[in-house]
């Protein structure tokens, strides 16, 4: 048997390549923090990171998307505050002019800043975060809500989910019942809706359905499609409740007309606003001519009605003073409602900071898991990466002191 050097010098590139090959898988390992450098190296540890993984990266997914969410959310809750402190404004307005009879001045003033409030509120619903209307419901790019300059016309535009045009709904408040017929004064809400299609349905309120379950009724069809609009939802997963029940993930959509009237998608999905299924028996009109906007509107009229009736010597302001006097009690009852929207928002909003919390903690305890099960020991990589320096380091010395050239290297 002939060994020569050309034989020792092919194992000794063997056997270097090898040690070479081992360091950088421990400079992998030190730089990756990684345990394995791919799944065969260990198959089922492989797996449950994978799983780990999953969820650590849909952790941040959510933790991403509900900093969007709180941002909205907090928009809504503004424009609610707002809404509700201008019409406690207004209210404590009007208790002052009901007792003050002296002239017409002050009359005049209070009408100037009630109309000026509102052009506030409608300026409030149509609050913009980013690049949509934070009261638009599904519709986040049509402007919601317009007022005529007297005030005494609501123009709300909606475009429905599949429609490529919006639906308008013109809400106009109106004198139903003129004093001492009706004991005050009533102002109502008219309704006319017109949709892409060219199809229109007017409520009259003078002449309301007589029929409220009649689908074929002009009038029941225009509240349908109001109420339509006031059931859109936009729930979420983002940490919160469960994907699989629906009802328990966070609405992070809120409507201009939910607002108005109190009542929530949820309220309106459980058939309020329909007399039939109402519990107070009323319709979502009833509901729209109990809103802020409606109460200060029809103040609105009713000071003008009286100050335009000034050079009449036998004006009564017992009319005036009846209405008031009821505004002031529906702004009572409408306060309540619109702050019930306010505390709903503001517990959504506490409800996403909880969420942030735990999805925090979460993340810190996948981390763990994580490092648990297909991390790498950072001590026991480095003194691994120093082992196979210097045994590398030791290969390439034994290669410097190899046997020299023999006569057998040259002989074939």
């Amino acid at each position: 048997m002939r060994v020569t050097n050309g034989a020792t010098y092919r194992n000794f590139t063997t056997g270097a390549n090898n040690v070479h090959a081992q360091l950088i898988k421990s400079y992998n390992k030190v730089s990756s923090g990684e345990a394995y450098e791919k799944a065969s190296d260990s198959p089922l540890n492989y797996y449950n990171s994978q799983k780990i993984d999953s969820r650590y990266q849909d952790v941040i997914g959510k933790q991403a998307l509900i900093k969007d969410v709180q941002n909205r959310i907090y928009q809504q809750e503004l424009g609610a505050r707002d809404v509700q402190s201008i019409l406690s404004k207004a209210k404590d307005q009007i208790i002052y002019a009901n007792t003050d009879t002296t002239n017409d001045t002050p009359l005049l003033s209070l009408r100037d800043d009630l109309l000026q409030k509102e052009h506030e509120i409608v300026n409030a619903l149509n609050m913009q975060y980013q690049n949509f209307y934070v009261f638009g419901g599904n519709d986040i790019s049509t402007p919601p809500f317009a007022l005529s300059g007297d005030g005494t016309t609501i123009t709300y535009t909606h475009t429905f989910p599949g429609a490529s045009e919006p639906t308008t709904f013109e809400m106009k408040l109106e004198e139903t019942k003129p004093y001492p017929a009706a004991d005050p004064t009533e102002y109502g809400f008219s309704l006319k809706v017109e949709t892409p299609s060219g199809q229109t349905f007017t409520y009259d309120p003078k002449n309301p359905p007589a029929d409220p379950t009649d689908p074929t009724d002009p009038g029941n069809q225009a509240q349908a499609l109001l109420l339509k609009a006031m059931k859109e939802q936009g729930r979420m997963d983002v940490g919160y409740g469960s994907i699989r029940d629906h009802d328990t993930l966070i609405d992070t959509y809120t409507g201009g007309v939910n607002l108005l009237t109190g009542l929530t998608s949820d309220a309106v999905k459980g058939g309020a606003g329909v007399p039939a299924t109402d519990s107070s028996g009323k319709s979502i009109m009833d509901y729209l001519n109990e809103s802020p906007l409606a109460l200060i509107s029809r103040s609105v009229q009713a000071i003008d009605k009286y100050v335009g009736d000034a050079d009449n010597p036998d004006r009564d302001r017992a009319e005036l003073n009846h209405l008031l006097s009821q505004t002031i009690t529906d702004m009572v009852t409408t306060e309540h409602r619109v702050s019930a929207v306010y505390s709903d928002l503001g517990n959504k909003y506490r409800l996403l900071e909880d969420t942030t919390d735990k999805l925090s903690l979460e993340k810190n305890n996948l981390t763990e898991q994580y490092t648990d099960v297909w991390g790498a020991d950072p001590y026991e990589s480095i003194v691994e990466m120093y082992n196979s320096q210097q045994a590398y380091n030791a290969a390439l010395k034994v290669g410097t002191n190899l046997m020299s050239s023999s006569l057998f290297d040259f002989m074939r």
